[in-house]
């Protein structure tokens, strides 16, 4: 029997993030319970769905081996994995509080989805030689320091407003356009970084990156026509966006992102013979980007995003204006 998967689930028809979280229109009814069960765990994972990466995909044995470009991997996947834990243990408050059907079946799966990250990132450690007995407490104590300063007052902020105020719409609000809107193009740029490098950490990332556009698509979708249904309700929503992005203006992540791109930096020119022209962006040679450009290139593409996405959605693209902005 042939399942029909949907072409932006379909592993070699799907966008990149970018493109498809700008072009895209998805809703929660198109994103059902059946639809996961077709398009993504039947069309996205085939072949894909214990490790995230096919077995053809291999890890290479540099990555095994000590050196920055490991070190960079280990603590950008470490942190991801822990990340999407995080987010999973949250979105437990989305299904319950969901108002109708479809969006407690696409939540659901949603839980689902980033449950599957913080496998494959965990597990893609083990594949680079990481001890599996002792990984969840390692992975810990490694971002210690990152869980208590960036993502703890992102957690807290969530929890108050999709739990403490039990605000479904604004919890919503909270995590497309704060956090997976800030941290999606971060995504982006792992794909293309990695792809060159390692196939197997490549088809992690692109996996990943497949989901993440139909979360912020279908969430875009939930936030339009609850605004259309509830003008009255805009005020409240622009409240809650410009709280977000004041909130990511006070977290030090950019410290934690530099830190790791500047041993990707190191690790790149170590292995500069494997990379040669490839471009990370149009016209760009990866091997001629710095960790500061890869840092704002990201930061460009976040704004990009937004700027699509806010305007879906009926809102002033202004209010995501970061306070250090000089606009």
């Amino acid at each position: 029997m042939t399942h029909h998967v949907a072409p932006e689930a379909d592993w070699d028809k799907a966008p990149g993030l970018l493109d498809g979280a700008k072009e895209l229109t998805l809703g929660p009814a198109e994103c059902d319970l059946a639809y996961w069960f077709t398009s993504v765990a039947q069309g996205t994972l085939r072949d894909r769905g214990e490790t995230g990466h096919h077995r053809d995909a291999t890890v290479p044995g540099f990555l095994k081996a000590p050196g920055p470009l490991r070190d960079a991997l280990i603590l950008e996947f470490g942190f991801r994995g822990l990340s999407e834990e995080i987010a999973t243990r949250l979105l437990g408050h989305y299904v319950s509080l969901a108002p109708g059907l479809p969006e407690m079946e696409f939540y659901a799966t949603q839980l689902i989805d980033e449950a599957r990250h913080a496998r494959v990132f965990r597990n893609h450690l083990v594949e680079l030689g990481q001890p599996a007995a002792s990984l969840a407490r390692d992975i810990d104590e490694m971002a210690a320091d990152y869980r208590a300063r960036v993502l703890e007052p992102v957690v807290d902020f969530t929890l108050d407003i999709v739990r403490d105020q039990a605000d479904f719409a604004g919890g919503v609000a909270v995590f497309a356009i704060v956090i997976e809107g800030v941290l999606a193009p971060a995504a982006e740029l792992s794909e293309r970084k990695w792809t060159p490098l390692s196939p197997a950490t490549g088809e992690i990332s692109r996996g990943t990156a497949i989901d993440e556009i139909r979360h912020l698509t279908v969430a875009s979708t939930i936030l339009r026509d609850h605004v259309a249904a509830h003008p009255e309700y805009r005020p409240r929503l622009l409240e809650i966006l410009r709280a977000g992005v004041k909130l990511w203006d006070e977290v030090p992540d950019r410290e934690f992102v530099i830190h790791r791109e500047e041993l990707f930096q190191k690790g790149m020119q170590e292995h500069a013979d494997l990379i040669g022209d490839y471009e990370i962006w149009p016209g760009v040679r990866m091997l001629d980007t710095t960790p500061d450009q890869r840092y704002d290139m990201a930061e460009q593409w976040t704004d990009e995003m937004a700027e699509v996405r806010m305007a879906y959605m009926g809102l002033p693209l202004g209010v995501l204006a970061s306070a250090e902005d000089p606009a």
